[in-house]
């Protein structure tokens, strides 16, 4: 998972009056300490460096302002869009035609041990510092997470995996953010998870979550499992922007196996390129652009078609649209 923050389904469509007078409009409504823009750029906010703006950008500093920014666009007929560290998202060219809510304000980023061992976390927290500070405590369990580029909501919302592990595995409970401001707490066993998948949470926004390690030990002996899965990762990823793996893993095969083996390794639509590292990789060699990458996915998607008669399925989201209406 690549991680990425929780991206709910939206309705089509600008708020009644337009983004200039709903930003005009909610501004006010909402703490000093929340930020708002007005066409706000989002590539550099994604981890594949290739975008347009959102019509109105936000990062708000709390609970209640999160509940104005909902309520308002919901009264104002706005799509509404969660954005977390940016990786495996691809955002449009044209940009998003949305109001991007992203909990990148430092309220959003708790870690909080328990004395029983288990941790309550904050949505916005970097799965990289969820890792420093588990070690730190001696709190086994999280160490796969080490190196995702993303953040607690993203991994809840994608069911971030990684060296034979996922995200709810760890977890013991979410508290959510319906769309329409609820704020409510589901266990682990009561939410619906899968592969690269969250139902809950592609409409509810992940506020937090308490965690359980799976045991304790010494913060030395956490940080060397750690590192062990950092060499692994640097040695076989690559490390120029991208968005993180682009297909899923098809049921007993792998999807970066598939587009090796069908010779595309390399391939190139603009400064989009199938990473000569990792297959599952596009990165960006410098200034591509989204519709280079969509492009290339198109390309690979068909040549993989052809040669494996294998369909696959992308991973990354398709910030604010759906792969069904472009590939």
């Amino acid at each position: 998972m690549t991680a990425e923050q929780q991206v709910p389904n939206v309705d089509e469509g600008k708020p009644a009056g337009g983004w200039s007078e709903f930003f005009e409009a909610v501004k006010p409504l909402v703490s000093a300490a929340t930020k708002i823009v007005h066409e706000e750029r989002l590539g550099t906010k994604t981890t594949m460096r290739v975008g347009g703006a959102a019509r109105i950008y936000a990062e708000p500093a709390s609970v209640a302002d999160l509940q104005v920014l909902l309520r308002e666009a919901r009264a104002w007929g706005g799509a509404v869009l969660m954005l977390g560290r940016g990786s495996n998202v691809i955002v449009p060219d044209e940009g998003v035609n949305g109001l991007v809510v992203s909990l990148a304000h430092q309220a959003w980023s708790s870690f909080e041990p328990r004395e029983d061992g288990r941790v309550a976390v904050g949505a916005g927290l970097r799965l990289k510092n969820l890792c420093g500070l588990a070690a730190k405590a001696g709190l086994v369990g999280f160490e796969f997470l080490e190196g995702i580029p993303g953040n607690i909501g993203g991994a809840l919302r994608m069911n971030a995996g990684a060296m034979g592990a996922w995200m709810f595995d760890v977890v013991e409970d979410v508290q959510l953010m319906t769309r329409a401001g609820e704020v409510r707490t589901l266990t682990q066993a009561a939410m619906h998870v899968g592969y690269r998948h969250c139902e809950e949470l592609h409409q509810g926004i992940a506020l937090g979550a308490l965690l359980r390690p799976a045991t304790r030990s010494d913060a030395e002996t956490v940080k060397r499992q750690m590192d062990a899965y950092s060499r692994k990762r640097h040695e076989s990823q690559p490390r120029e922007p991208s968005a993180g793996c682009i297909f899923k893993n098809p049921p007993g095969n792998s999807a970066g196996r598939l587009i090796d083996e069908s010779g595309l390794k390399g391939a190139r639509v603009g400064d989009a390129e199938v990473s000569p590292t990792h297959a599952n990789f596009i990165v960006n060699r410098g200034s591509a652009t989204a519709a280079d990458v969509i492009a290339l996915v198109r390309r690979v998607r068909a040549r993989v078609r052809e040669v494996k008669g294998v369909d696959l399925e992308p991973e990354v989201l398709l910030y604010g649209k759906e792969w069904k209406d472009v590939l």
